[in-house]
């Protein structure tokens, strides 16, 4: 049985998008102006927020989900670790 097969397009999917500038939305936006420091503090507020939540849900869990989740909660820590040396270093004690 002979299939008829359609020509390619002459040029590869999505060639033209890189053409034209991409503009960003403004639905989430964090202001340009904020210091590093503001932007840092504010980091630091949502990743302890973030611990929290993470380890008062792993107590409604068992096994392999409350294990991954305990992972998920020190990723954040970590994270908030991260944030506070770099808060250290630009206002030291």
């Amino acid at each position: 049985m002979f299939k008829v097969t359609p020509n390619p397009p002459d040029s590869e999917p999505g060639a033209n998008i890189m053409a034209t500038p991409r503009t960003p939305s403004t639905m989430f936006i964090v202001n340009p102006e904020l210091s590093t420091e503001t932007l840092l503090v504010h980091a630091c507020e949502s990743l302890a927020s973030a611990n929290v939540m993470a380890n008062d849900l792993v107590d409604h869990l068992e096994g392999t989900s409350r294990n991954a989740l305990l992972g998920i909660a020190q990723v954040i820590m970590l994270g908030e670790l991260a944030v506070n040396r770099a808060l250290d270093r630009l206002d030291p004690p």
